[in-house]
């Protein structure tokens, strides 16, 4: 390559990354406002709720509501997060602009009644939406709009979440088990960044969560990195656990939904049997702190993620009911996002495991909370990612364990079913057909 063309390569490049920064602009800001909007609603419908104990009785009707809205008003809307990456992989469908105030409206209902759920599902879906509709005004061919669709999942996940560098990280690593495309890497990262700083500007605040263990017997590899070997061990064998409850909830939550589905005619009637659902299992438990985010809890001895970070207040089991509730509220019609209940199931399992093991309690908390989502998204690095943002650099490589191993111990399932397997997570003579066809064809459709 001459220095002319090399000169002029790097032109065209900075002419490409100033017209997607332009691009995203809007698309961040208009995200950035509405998650900001979006997060001062669940808090107010999360502290009513709490007040007002006996919205919950009412959350069969909820059911019904959400149920009517996207019946009459939805149309395809009601795919959710996987509607957008399907859209990414195959066009065709399209995203309605409705999708954006009726997943809000529906979460913010699902949240004020008692539902179990999270908030990440309805932050990308405002991101996807809000994208598709700049893009279809703009009219842009496929491969920009899918740059635009990935910046605005980006822009939703690291507002809602106050973690810009794992939103754009996420966007890209999700679509895909296995493979990312870098393309679309500046503008999803400046499209979360903005959207951070957006929703930031705001008077909005995100949880903060600290790992304050210290030990002596800590080897120091480079400066501000540290890890003791006999504590690794434990992150593994814990971390082989996250990976298994990611895989129990992303089958359980598709099995619910399945079933749901199948033996209830009147769909109308499936919320309904949901909410029962979740409404009994709570007073058999004779505590209702697993309906809702979970992030905080009514009472201050009550079990949630932050209490996760102490000894003390969770129980043995508290993981698998956040999971259990959270995957009939969602499997069966209710609106929201998964990843916050895994946080809570993460944490919280890391938690019994702490105490079981004696390794440091804040430490596998915080591990549980990024692996757990890990396994279950397939996304590792991103995670990985969130663990330095939330948390602070000096346990990176108990971050990455954790992850990487949660990622490989969850199996080819995850929570988003139009997710696909770029390449296998373990390819030998022994696979099944089906996996080795379905990876072929994925390998195919994402090029060589």
């Amino acid at each position: 390559m001459t220095k002319l063309n090399y000169s002029f390569e790097q032109f065209q490049i900075g002419k490409h990354l100033l017209r997607w920064s332009l691009m995203v602009l809007p698309v961040a800001i208009a995200v950035g406002s509405m998650v900001a909007l979006f997060l001062w609603l669940l808090e107010w419908a999360t502290h009513t709720r709490w007040n007002n104990m006996w919205l919950i009785y009412l959350l069969p009707l909820a059911g019904i509501l959400i149920y009517a809205l996207y019946r009459f008003w939805g149309k395809n809307a009601e795919a959710g997060n996987n509607l957008i990456m399907d859209e990414i992989h195959k066009p065709g469908g399209g995203i309605p602009f409705r999708m954006a105030p009726l997943v809000l409206i529906t979460t913010v209902i699902t949240h004020l009644f008692g539902g179990s759920a999270g908030r990440e599902g309805t932050a990308v879906q405002i991101g996807g939406s809000m994208a598709a509709f700049l893009a279809k005004k703009l009219g842009l061919k496929q491969a920009d709009k899918r740059i635009l669709l990935l910046s605005g999942m980006a822009a939703g996940f690291g507002a809602v979440f106050g973690t810009p560098v794992t939103g754009a990280l996420f966007a890209l690593e999700v679509l895909a088990i296995g493979r990312i495309k870098y393309d679309a890497l500046i503008p999803c990262l400046i499209a979360s960044l903005l959207a951070d700083i957006t929703c930031s500007s705001f008077p909005i605040h995100h949880t903060h969560y600290a790992i304050t263990f210290a030990d002596s017997k800590m080897l120091d590899i480079m400066p501000y990195i540290s890890f003791d070997l006999a504590l690794l061990a434990k992150v593994v064998g814990a971390s082989v656990l996250f990976g298994l409850a990611s895989f129990l909830f992303a089958e359980l939550s598709h099995f619910i939904k399945a079933q749901s589905n199948k033996y209830i005619p009147n769909k109308w009637l499936i919320p309904v049997f949901g909410a029962a659902l979740v409404l009994g299992i709570s007073y058999m438990l004779g505590t209702f702190d697993y309906l809702g985010l979970g992030v905080h809890a009514a009472q201050a001895d009550g079990i949630s993620i932050v209490s996760a970070f102490k000894a003390g207040n969770v129980t043995y089991f508290s993981w698998f009911w956040k999971l259990l509730l959270t995957a009939i509220t969602l499997g069966m019609g209710f609106k929201g996002g998964e990843v916050t209940p895994l946080f809570f199931i993460g944490a919280t399992l890391g938690n019994t495991l702490a105490i079981a093991t004696g390794a440091p309690v804040d430490l596998l908390a915080g591990l549980g909370f990024i692996a757990v989502f890990a396994g279950a998204t397939n996304t590792p690095l991103a995670c990985t990612m969130m663990g330095v943002e939330l948390f602070g650099g000096e346990y990176v490589i108990y971050y990455a364990v954790a992850c990487f191993t949660a990622y490989y111990f969850s199996g080819h399932s995850g929570i988003y079913q139009s997710q696909r397997v770029a390449i296998s997570k373990f390819h030998t003579e022994e696979d099944g057909e089906e996996t080795i066809k379905q990876v072929k064809e994925n390998k195919r459709m994402y090029g060589k």
